[in-house]
C-alpha cells in the first residue's frame, strides 16, 4: 500500500474519511491489481450500496447481488476512473446506479399468474411504477450531470451515503458553514433543473 495509507493505518486513523485514500487505493487496484487496497473499497463501500440499493426498494438478496456486481466492476474497471469527474464514492455509486438501473430493465413481469394468488394484493412495484422510477432515475442523473462537482459530490454524500453535513465537513475538510451554503447552492440547482427535465 501507498505510504499515506499505511501511515495512517499505523496511527490508528481508518483510511476510509478521506477521499484522497480511496483514490489511491483504487490507483493501486487499477495499476497491480492490489487484493489488499481491493478489500479496504470493498469494506468500505459494500454495506453502503447494500444500504442504498435497499432505500431503493431492492430486497436484501438483490441488494446484495447488486453489491457484487457493483464491486466487481469496481475491480475490473479501476483503470477507468477519472478523478476529475468526481471523488471515488461519485463513482462507485453511478456504477451501482447504472446496475440497478440494468437490472430493472432486464426484469420483466410474470407472464403467468396463479389463479389462487390472483386477489392477492401484491408487495412487488408494478410495471408503472418501476417505469417511473426509472424515469425519476434518469432525470435525477442527468440533472447531477450539469451541477458543478463540488455541489454533486455534496448531494451524494447527503442522500446516496447518507453523511450528516458534520461528517461531509470532516472528509472533504472544508468548514460545516461552507458545506451547507453549498448544499443550499447544490439543492436549489438540482431542483430547477429536475423541473425541466420531468
Amino acid at each position: 500500500m501507498t505510504s499515506l495509507v499505511l501511515s495512517m493505518m499505523s496511527s490508528g486513523k481508518s483510511p476510509e474519511p478521506a477521499a484522497s485514500v480511496h483514490a489511491e487505493l483504487l490507483a493501486l487496484v487499477a495499476a497491480s491489481k492490489d487484493r489488499e487496497a481491493f478489500a479496504t473499497l470493498f469494506d468500505h463501500f459494500a454495506p453502503r450500496v447494500k444500504s442504498f440499493m435497499m432505500r431503493k426498494g431492492a430486497s436484501a438478496e438483490q441488494a446484495e447481488d447488486l453489491v457484487q456486481e457493483t464491486m466487481i466492476a469496481v475491480w475490473s474497471k479501476a483503470a477507468l476512473y477519472v478523478a476529475d469527474r468526481g471523488s471515488v464514492a461519485t463513482w462507485v455509486f453511478t456504477i451501482a446506479r447504472n446496475l440497478r438501473i440494468d437490472r430493472l430493465r432486464r426484469e420483466k413481469p410474470n407472464q403467468f399468474t396463479d389463479l389462487d394468488d390472483y386477489d392477492a394484493p401484491s408487495d412487488e412495484p408494478g410495471q408503472d411504477e418501476a417505469l417511473h422510477r426509472l424515469q425519476e432515475d434518469s432525470a435525477v442523473a442527468q440533472a447531477l450531470a450539469q451541477i458543478p462537482h463540488e455541489q454533486r459530490e455534496l448531494l451524494i454524500l447527503s442522500y446516496v451515503e447518507d453523511l450528516p453535513q458534520s461528517e461531509i465537513a470532516a472528509r472533504l475538510q472544508i468548514p460545516l458553514g461552507t458545506v451547507k451554503s453549498r448544499m443550499r447552492l447544490a439543492y436549489r440547482r438540482l431542483k430547477k433543473l429536475l423541473e425541466t427535465l420531468t
